[in-house]
């Protein structure tokens, strides 16, 4: 292959993530292990048999509702909710597996830089430098109010924000702590060397944190970056700071598009647009028959909670969706959203996709076609591979994979899809050795030089 794609496994622990309702189904009941240990055991040795680069493990801090409004509909389908800490489960994980690295998602609202960055090293450490950080910035309303706000914090401020939390986290991994600080050394009495250890004094307008680090550099000092914002402002935070962005993109040609955006932002933040690597989602339904992946994807779509669906796609947006007539164009859809606080790339995304429809597309359109429903693309494992294929032509670096299930649905793939994919060249046969960082990139298993981590400074002591 002309790359190395990236597959990233999508998980929620959650009984719903995307498949709102399909609990309900025989197949679905999977789910009902979802605040259970084991299950998630069984997903990552899975993953590791499949060669999966990384378990991407998806999170919010609130329920999906509308503005204060009703949470009734996702509450009662356990869409996204209940909502366990990713952050808990990846060291029993780690110590299960050998190669796959664990992305972990925390919002800025939920948890202050100093006490993340020590959780993010100490994962690091226990899992050999297989840590990975989606940085995201909250969009829920009522993960907000949980942390004491009294509404969400404006979109670009949010940003304006993360960067600064992203500052203060660079400067612990990267700059506390020098190199040859760790001596272990009984001849000396010094277990570390105090004078190769500071203290980082910052003081900004959300945070004041004195430092040191009170964790030494782990195998990849900064874990791996993640990050999916695509409105303005999100694609100047990943420019700046991301190492693996999610696009927004429903076909290989607006990816294209995507990408051609994000380059450009990349060369004006001063960074090399190959040290971005630009993924999409791909969510699919298996038969061993077109045929077959057809009726499977049929009782996947008859069985979603549109209720369900309709409260969710409301709690992210900020627009409640339960009262818009169906026959709405999602242009004005997305008048809407660029005016609110909310997720504004996904309405973007959608209003620019192609639905082979006469005329302009609607909501309606959009429920059946993309949504956030799984199993977009349902087919035989070589129709997928033919579908990964024309991704991979336009440019894209890998896939966050989505389940029909987040329990159960691996073996699946990884059983009749990945030995097609390694066949046609789109997935790797052995893993690359070293730390995440060094297995997606090749490289060193420190963050690059070049990246904002290494440029963001600490005062001077006297």
């Amino acid at each position: 292959m002309s790359r190395e794609l990236i597959y990233n496994a999508f998980l929620h622990l959650t009984p719903n993530h995307h498949s709102h309702g399909y609990w309900r189904t025989q197949e679905g009941r999977v789910q009902y292990g979802y605040s259970k240990l084991e299950p998630y055991v069984d997903v990552v040795k899975t993953l590791e048999r499949g060669l999966f680069d990384t378990l991407f493990i998806a999170d919010v801090s609130g329920v999906y509702d509308i503005d204060k409004g009703d949470d009734s509909a996702t509450v009662r389908a356990g869409s996204q909710f209940p909502e366990p800490d990713p952050i808990t489960i990846v060291s029993a994980l780690g110590l299960v597996t050998e190669h796959l690295g664990f992305a972990v998602t925390s919002n800025v609202v939920q948890s202050h830089p100093f006490q993340f960055a020590r959780q993010l090293s100490s994962l690091d450490h226990f899992t050999d430098g297989r840590a990975a950080w989606n940085i995201v910035t909250s969009y829920l309303t009522n993960g907000f109010e949980n942390f004491g706000y009294d509404r969400i914090v404006p979109h670009d401020e949010r940003y304006r924000w993360a960067q600064e939390y992203v500052d203060v986290t660079y400067k612990l991994w990267e700059k506390s702590w020098e190199d040859g600080a760790v001596l272990h050394d009984p001849e000396s009495n010094r277990f570390f060397d105090p004078e190769r250890i500071h203290r980082i004094d910052h003081r900004g307008e959300y945070y004041s944190v004195a430092g040191p680090h009170i964790v030494e550099p782990s195998p990849q000092r900064t874990p791996v970056l993640f990050q999916a914002g695509n409105s303005q402002a999100g694609r100047e935070f990943a420019a700046r700071n991301a190492e693996v962005t999610f696009l927004p993109s429903y076909t290989p040609e607006t990816a294209r598009k995507d990408i051609g955006i994000l380059d450009e932002e990349s060369r004006r933040q001063g960074r090399n647009p190959s040290a971005l690597k630009k993924i999409v989602q791909l969510s699919t339904v298996i038969g061993s028959t077109e045929d077959e992946a057809r009726r499977k994807q049929r009782h996947l779509h008859e069985n979603v909670d549109f209720d369900a669906l309709l409260g969710f796609l409301s709690g992210g947006s900020g627009i409640d969706f339960t009262g818009i007539d169906p026959d709405t164009p999602l242009s004005e859809l997305r008048k809407r959203v660029e005016k609110g606080d909310h997720v504004r790339s996904i309405i973007r995304a959608a209003a620019e996709a192609d639905y082979g429809t006469e005329g302009e597309a609607t909501f309606k359109d959009y429920l059946l076609s993309h949504a956030f429903l799984p199993g977009k693309f349902a087919g035989t494992p070589e129709q997928i591979a033919d579908h990964v294929q024309r991704w991979s032509d336009a440019g894209v670096d890998g896939f966050n994979v989505v389940p029909v299930t987040t329990l159960g649905w691996w073996d699946e793939w990884v059983e009749h899809v990945v030995p097609v994919l390694q066949e046609r060249g789109l997935a790797q046969r052995e893993y690359h050795p070293g730390t995440l960082r060094e297995k997606l990139f090749r490289d060193g298993a420190r963050i690059a030089s070049e990246h904002r981590a290494h440029r963001v400074a600490i005062p001077a002591r006297g």
